[in-house]
């Protein structure tokens, strides 16, 4: 007799068991559903994705550290992880430079602010205040002073990235300098720490798809479907300037390493869709650094270039900061000339750096390039209180997978990515396991390729 097919309830019922992607899918629309039915509980439901985010900061920190730590270590080149710091910061800084001319670009052909003669004396500019809880940006000097540490035990309490790197680097050149014959067992130990911490975020990632849920009903719930019609015109030209970005990041990559921007976004969907579900590219930092160890891109390089980028490299927030500046001056009708414009870039080019961890940066960086232009009122920031959170996926999406183009092109300009296992992974050769999962020394030989490389690779 025939084997019998599964019925389609269990076909779906067995995806959505077994497969993240699949569980995040689900939970975004059953989200969205219930934000747009009942708002008052996809309101209620935000401490789901707040939790999830909460718990996942909490092994970010140490994680950083093993992985440098180790790459250093392992690279045994103080040097090479110098040149690779180097690389990064150029990379971001054309990158980022390139993403605020195209949010130029776009914001003076599209023009979405122009018609809607806005009285800035009409509008609540004490919400910006709210929004911001009265901070500021720091200064470039401040910005610098803040990522060297007076505390090692509180760069890990404030979760502060560039002080944990900082303190990672001294750590991994101190190891370097006194040799394994004199701490034999400090790698070891920050190996065996590292696996903790993955292991840690297994756990704490089957729990994404709520987490998801939550995020999405609550946006939905609190902010409805009719702030689109309101802004759609500048939402519009948001998304699809990230998209001509993200195509150009495309080509760049391909021409400089060789990898597939498509074939990653492939690779990486789960991690895509989470970090879209609960607006936050730091719930999935832990994850796509598994992938792209596992992916060819040498310890070292993943370890400084990922998370340095979390502060340089706001792709994703540049486009969204240099069109917001000219929707706000269209809305209330100043046309900035060319000369305001490069005044524009070169201002969002420093407020940008120091926008990561900084509650309402995004609309503390608009009150300060309003104040640098001194034509634009402050308080006409506050046109974009409702359509801020609506920008998010825009925001997120293009800062990740700026990130991530990142890692690779530093990676391959380097010499620190082996293409054989790029290729393998990306074409679904070598499957993904989760490092708190990977099978141990004892496995059979005979079982398929998985996991990352046992050494690093030139």
């Amino acid at each position: 007799m025939p084997s019998s097919v599964p019925s389609l309830p269990r076909r779906f019922a067995r995806t959505l068991r077994t497969s993240l992607f699949a569980q995040v899918a689900f939970a975004l629309v059953l989200g969205v559903a219930v934000g747009r039915l009942w708002p008052d509980v996809g309101t209620a439901a935000q401490p789901l994705g707040d939790g999830f985010v909460r718990l996942i900061k909490a092994v970010i920190a140490p994680l950083v550290f093993c992985v440098v730590v180790v790459g250093i270590t392992k690279a045994g080149d103080l040097k090479a992880f110098g040149r690779i710091g180097l690389k990064a910061l150029i990379w971001f800084e054309v990158a980022t430079t390139f993403a605020l001319l195209i949010g130029l670009l776009a914001g003076n052909l599209v023009q979405p602010g122009v018609g809607m003669n806005v009285d800035p004396a009409k509008l609540d500019a004490a919400a910006v205040d709210e929004k911001t809880g009265g901070g500021s940006l720091p200064s470039t000097s401040e910005f610098v002073l803040h990522a060297l540490p007076d505390s090692a035990v509180g760069a890990f309490a404030e979760n502060s990235l560039l002080q944990v790197l900082v303190l990672a680097c001294l750590v991994g050149a101190a190891v370097l300098h006194l040799g394994h014959t004199r701490v034999p067992k400090i790698l070891p130990a920050t190996e065996q720490a590292q696996d903790v911490v993955f292991a840690i975020v297994g756990f704490v990632m089957k729990l994404a798809p709520l987490a998801v849920f939550g995020a999405t009903a609550h946006l939905v719930g609190q902010y409805g479907i009719g702030v689109m019609s309101t802004y759609g015109k500048l939402i519009g030209v948001c998304y699809a300037s990230a998209l001509l970005f993200l195509l150009l990041l495309a080509v760049a990559l391909k021409a400089v390493s060789g990898v597939s921007l498509w074939k990653f976004v492939r690779y990486t969907r789960e991690e895509m869709l989470l970090a879209l579900g609960t607006a936050s590219s730091e719930t999935v930092m832990p994850r796509m650094m598994q992938k792209l160890r596992q992916a060819g891109c040498r310890d070292d390089a993943v370890g400084l270039v990922l998370p340095t980028g979390y502060s340089f490299n706001l792709d994703g927030a540049s486009i969204y900061l240099s069109i917001g500046t000219l929707f706000i001056a269209q809305a209330v009708g100043v046309d900035l000339s060319l000369g305001q414009q490069v005044t524009v870039v070169l201002v969002l080019m420093l407020t940008s750096k120091g926008m990561a961890g900084v509650p309402g940066s995004a609309f503390l960086a608009l009150s300060a390039t309003a104040s640098a232009l001194g034509v634009i009122p402050v308080g006409a920031v506050a046109l974009l209180l409702g359509v801020d959170r609506i920008m998010d996926s825009m925001r997120v999406a293009t800062n990740l997978l700026g990130n991530c183009v990142a890692v690779f092109a530093v990676s391959r300009w380097e010499g620190a990515l082996d293409m054989d296992r790029v290729k393998k992974v990306l074409d679904g050769e070598i499957a993904f396991v989760p490092e708190e999962a990977e099978p141990g020394p004892e496995t059979s030989g005979d079982a398929p390729q998985t996991g990352r490389p046992t050494a690093p690779h030139a």
